[in-house]
């Protein structure tokens, strides 16, 4: 049952705290603005096809009526940038007509998950640059921005033998090794040998001693 207070409430307070109560949870939660997720550097193999990864966050749900975004290629961060593809309220992500790129960029990612991510094929030493990835999701008044640095290589660089480092840190580990052991040796030997002059020593001593023990004693008797 509702309590008096709670009846006596006219519509206008209760569309206020309607109203408040999502910034109120808004402000708790922590989110201050729109961040935009990328990949500051890809490195891709002439000829095959790369995934540009573009990821959004905000602070509020993706409206398809106010959102906006556009991805857009440049040379350098000097050139002018080129416009290849946008979102449409009525088609989502539209590829636009690019000489450049032709059909081969498609959109890859989920509006669902904030995801902006394009895919392009048959990469070319000319699609190295920029790639621009600009968000805006009202009511967030902060445009996002992400940039990719797309670098075309002829070839991989070749994977890393792991079994030669481990046949070098296993000859380097087994050559200390024995350097330490011959040192412990050494020190053993060395001790062994200072405890044997002490020994001889001390025998030397007792027995200089009992000589002239005896000696004293020879000359007591008449």
């Amino acid at each position: 049952m509702s309590s008096p207070a709670q009846e006596k409430r006219s519509p206008g307070v209760q569309l206020l705290l309607s109203a408040a109560l999502p910034l109120l949870l808004l402000s708790l939660s922590g989110c201050s603005s729109m961040d935009v997720l990328v990949t500051s550097s890809i490195n891709a193999l002439n000829g095959t096809t790369v995934k540009i990864s573009c990821l959004f966050t905000s602070c509020y749900k993706m409206d398809p009526t106010k959102f906006a975004m556009n991805w857009t290629y440049q040379e350098s961060l000097n050139d002018t940038e080129e416009m290849f593809m946008t979102y449409s309220k009525k088609k989502g992500m539209v590829p636009l007509r690019s000489d450049r790129f032709g059909e081969r960029v498609m959109f890859a990612g989920n509006l669902d998950k904030n995801d902006l991510s394009i895919t392009l094929s048959d990469v070319q030493l000319e699609d190295e640059g920029v790639y621009n990835c600009y968000v805006r999701n009202p009511p967030d008044r902060i445009q996002g921005h992400g940039f990719i640095q797309l670098n075309v290589v002829t070839e991989l660089p070749p994977p890393r033998d792991s079994t030669i480092a481990v046949a070098i840190g296993a000859s380097v580990g087994g050559a200390l090794a024995l350097l330490i052991l011959s040192m412990v040796v050494v020190k053993c030997l060395r001790r062994h040998r200072k405890q044997e002059l002490i020994s001889e020593e001390k025998m030397e001593e007792e027995g200089k001693l009992e000589a002239e023990g005896v000696a004293e004693e020879g000359t007591k008797q008449p």
